[in-house]
């Protein structure tokens, strides 16, 4: 039987307080259903890849905190031992995530789907997606390798999951 997918939902920032807690940037937009009070989040290493050992962490209470997201695990009683979680994946199988809308996709869902203009003309396939200050951006390979495009509503016109396909409409001299 194959492993299942991991999904990084979080990275460990840094220690708050003295009683264990965590700082965590979150890597998801439902913090409040994946990292609520009782759920198990798999731990990866500071590359993101699942810890060899398997460590597991049991969410005892977790909340909103300025940009992230503070979260408080059984496994880490106290500063001394929250600091050597530090910079560490919080991940989880991506049978775990919640389904999504019909006009929803998840960002590493994005990685390796066919990406065409809206008058049919191949443009490439999507190798990496980075998140920056401005938004999504998917980088390209193939057709217009290297090209960097925005996943905006003004650039891209649809996504289809099924078909493994977006749509865009570039505005002019982006591929260029």
């Amino acid at each position: 039987m194959a492993e299942p997918e991991l999904i990084a939902i979080g990275r460990i920032r840094r220690p708050h307080g003295i009683r264990g807690e965590v700082v965590v940037d979150l890597l998801t937009d439902t913090p409040d259903v994946l990292f609520a009070s009782g759920r198990r989040v798999l731990v990866g290493t500071v590359g993101g890849k699942p810890d060899p050992q398997g460590t597991v962490l049991h969410i005892d209470s977790s909340r909103p905190f300025k940009d992230s997201w503070l979260i408080k695990a059984r496994e880490i009683a106290d500063r001394n031992a929250a600091e050597l979680w530090r910079d560490r994946y919080l991940l989880i199988p991506e049978s775990d995530l919640p389904p999504l809308a019909d006009d929803q996709v998840y960002i590493h869902d994005l990685i390796g789907m066919r990406v065409e203009e809206v008058s049919g003309a191949p443009v490439g396939t999507v190798s990496e997606v980075y998140e920056l200050p401005q938004g999504l951006m998917l980088e390209i390979d193939g057709e217009r390798k290297g090209a960097l495009i925005p996943f905006r509503d003004e650039v891209v016109t649809s996504v289809d999951s099924a078909q493994r396909l977006i749509i865009i409409d570039p505005p002019l001299g982006l591929l260029e």
